[in-house]
């Protein structure tokens, strides 16, 4: 399976938001180091903000352009359903609930059998989450300090489109999330002129 291996540090100061929600991912982001704060073109701009979109979600190009495809082919505004498809991908869904502290853990728990779907073990991290779909970690993972740390000590985060349960260790997607709740920065509108041409 292909893997994003480029540095999250110098991704995030390169791109200009600290893509991993990581205290000290920006620390050493200057102008000189980063693609943001330099004088682009329009499509320099549009390559700028699709990185960006990539990066959150961890997806390569090959599967990108599959959400492109499938945000282009929706009646609804393009840029809207394309981030609410990345938004629902379990391996997300894992990491807003809490059980990861990143994405890319997140990835790791789902890709290791960690996690079940409606009492269903699902392993695949594109797996799409629909509303109403009840996301558990096993029982027996359940002493691990880490996932239970970072699920415990996440009770402050909250999102209105995920319902946690502390007591059961679940979460559900209780109704699919408007655009301007999912905690990106980015504009998803000039991704979708960049694939538009």
């Amino acid at each position: 399976m292909a893997k994003i291996r480029t540095p999250r540090f110098k991704l995030s100061r390169r791109l200009g938001v600290n893509i991993y929600g990581h205290p000290k991912a920006m620390n050493r982001a200057t102008k000189e180091n980063s693609r943001a704060g330099k004088k682009l073109s329009n499509y320099g701009i549009q390559l700028i903000e699709k990185q960006k979109l990539k990066s959150y979600y961890g997806v390569l190009e090959k599967q990108f352009s599959r959400y492109i495809n499938r945000a282009m082919k929706s009646k609804e505004i393009t840029g809207d359903t394309l981030v609410q498809c990345l938004e629902c991908r379990l391996d997300n869904i894992v990491y807003r609930i809490g059980f990861a502290s990143s994405i890319r853990q997140a990835r790791q728990m789902v890709n290791h059998g960690y996690i079940t779907v409606n009492s269903k073990k699902v392993d695949i991290p594109s797996f799409e989450v629909k509303v109403f779909d009840n996301i558990v970690l096993k029982e027996k993972y359940r002493k691990n300090e880490i996932f239970t740390e970072s699920f415990l000590n996440l009770k402050t985060f909250t999102l209105p489109y995920i319902e946690k349960d502390y007591d059961k260790f679940a979460g559900i997607l209780i109704r699919m999330p408007e655009r301007n709740e999912i905690p990106i920065e980015v504009n998803e509108v000039l991704v979708v002129e960049l694939y538009s041409k």
